[in-house]
């Protein structure tokens, strides 16, 4: 079953994008893991976490890029994206 994003889109688990409850849809931002240092360039496409003190909730594939898939959550920095993330973030 497919689900729609906020923005109108269909969840993709394998784009790099994420829920966040107050940025504009189509926010890029740069997200780190604490634990394991690793970054990754999102697009906030989704409204949410709506439980918690969670501030973002990633795409499976960004919190796999962040060796932190099946953790449930985890600490993270976020930042927004530069213009240099972009180039190297877009694919090839």
């Amino acid at each position: 079953m497919s689900r729609a994003t906020a923005s109108g889109e269909t969840f993709d688990p394998d784009a790099l994008t994420a829920a966040h409850p107050l940025l504009p849809l189509g926010t890029r931002l740069r997200v780190r893991s604490m634990r394991t240092g690793r970054s990754v360039v999102v697009r906030v496409n989704d409204r949410g976490p709506f439980h918690g003190h969670r501030i973002i909730d990633l795409s499976p594939e960004a919190a796999r890029q962040l060796g932190m898939l099946g953790a449930g959550t985890s600490p993270v920095a976020i930042e927004p994206a530069r213009p240099e993330d972009e180039v190297a973030s877009a694919p090839r």
